[in-house]
């Protein structure tokens, strides 16, 4: 799939090591669970993203700063307010209707184990996406985009136990992309997304231990 890595380590990598083997910047988050690991992987793609973000403030309000220039933008251009859902699960966030809408992709699926996708140039203040089917996105290299991918995973452990893993990579395609993302990332935006990843984590943790 990658040109780099052989065929039966294909199997055995990461996804998000199968889909972007190369990168500028990669976070991994990790959180145990007292549960095993079927059980918390449910309950972590059952994770309701919007209660997440009212129980937790500080995840709501990252999250809202981020949507709050591309929905001042879409008002601005006479298209509205998009509906907003009652709730939002992992897999509920890939696969949207309109071309290019910023929607994640599931790029890949295993047992315990996935990775959604999404191309755009996210360090403009309004991003612009770009939609790239999903057998497209490893090989994709217009240059001037990102291409990030969002991993996770649950790992058996040792006395029935389990280990949540959360991974967002994201690589870009010609250096002038490589410096603008770079400067988006650093400037807080790294340290934000951590925190959103971290919060899903733990809520599915916490859950799949109740």
């Amino acid at each position: 799939m990658t040109g780099e890595i052989e065929a039966d380590e294909v199997e055995a990598a990461p996804l998000e090591q199968v889909l972007l083997p190369r990168f500028d910047v990669s976070d991994t988050i990790a959180r145990e669970s007292d549960a095993g690991a079927d059980a918390a992987w449910q309950a972590l793609l059952d994770v309701d993203l919007i209660a997440l973000g009212r129980s937790r403030p500080l995840v709501g309000i990252l999250g809202a700063a981020r949507a709050a220039p591309e929905l001042v933008a879409r008002v601005a251009r006479g298209r509205g307010m998009p509906p907003r859902p009652e709730t939002l699960s992992l897999r509920a966030m890939a696969g949207g209707t309109e071309p290019g809408d910023g929607d994640w992709v599931l790029l890949g699926e295993r047992p315990r184990e996935i990775a959604l996708g999404l191309v755009g140039r996210f360090w403009r203040p309004v991003i612009e996406y770009r939609r790239v089917a999903p057998g497209d996105f490893a090989g994709f290299a217009e240059p001037g985009w990102a291409k990030t991918v969002y991993a996770l995973s649950a790992v058996p452990l040792p006395g029935g136990r389990s280990q949540l893993r959360g991974t967002m990579r994201t690589a870009t395609t010609d250096l002038r992309a490589r410096r603008s993302f770079r400067r988006y990332w650093t400037l807080g935006v790294g340290s934000g997304a951590h925190l959103l990843v971290a919060a899903l984590l733990e809520a599915g943790a916490h859950a799949a231990a109740a």
